[in-house]
């Protein structure tokens, strides 16, 4: 029996540990490459393929895994590779979320960034996750969304989880090439917390994560 307030470490949390170790590694070896760079991007996907294929936290099912040939991209294109002032002078719109067997989710609204890409001009809200340690959360959708990408949208930034390209209180690099889905796309026992409606993009973004039937 274990005291109240224990934590039972099982082979379970110890992958968990390591797949979340691994994105964390992939990122940083992306920030210091250069998300434009060749190799960061050829790294980038190799990773998240290998992730996909054959780790027990992967996001698919083990008959999806079968039939598993890697995740679709479109090709780099560097005009959707921007950096953006952050705007921190925004109401603090808070979303409360539940999130199943995960329990509940909240992020409030610190600030915004906005930009000019091929397809348009935009803004994003920028998120912080509430809890212990807390972390930065870009969801957004635009366009392409149940056409050439997931109808929930796409993420750009969940930095508890790893995935971060590079930010200061100033400024914020924004890779769309580097935009993939959330768990919930992949297979239905995911429940994931999806863009709000400030977060919407009118225009598409053609680059990125595409839908792996299409």
């Amino acid at each position: 029996m274990l005291p109240p307030g224990s934590f039972l470490m099982t082979t379970h949390t110890l992958d968990l540990l390591d797949y979340r170790r691994t994105t964390f590694d992939l990122y940083r070896t992306i920030r210091e490459a250069g998300s434009s760079s060749p190799e960061a991007y050829a790294t980038f996907r190799a990773t998240r393929d290998a992730l996909f294929a054959n780790h027990s936290q992967s996001p698919l099912s083990d008959l999806q895994r079968q039939a598993f040939d890697g995740l679709k991209y479109c090709d780099y294109d560097p005009a959707y590779r921007v950096m953006a002032d952050v705007e921190a002078d925004v109401e603090p719109v808070r979303y409360d979320m539940q999130l199943g067997d995960d329990g509940s989710f909240t992020m409030v609204q610190v600030a915004q960034v906005s930009f000019d890409l091929p397809t348009g001009r935009g803004q994003l809200g920028v998120f912080w996750i509430e809890g212990y340690g807390g972390g930065i959360f870009v969801p957004f959708r635009d366009a392409t969304n149940s056409e050439s990408t997931y109808g929930g949208g796409r993420y750009l930034y969940d930095s508890i989880k790893g995935a971060d390209l590079g930010a200061t209180c100033d400024n914020m690099l924004l890779d769309f090439n580097y935009a993939y889905h959330p768990s919930c796309y992949y297979n239905e026992r995911w429940v994931c917390p999806l863009a709000p409606p400030q977060n919407k993009l009118t225009f598409p973004i053609l680059a990125g994560e595409r839908l792996l039937e299409e």
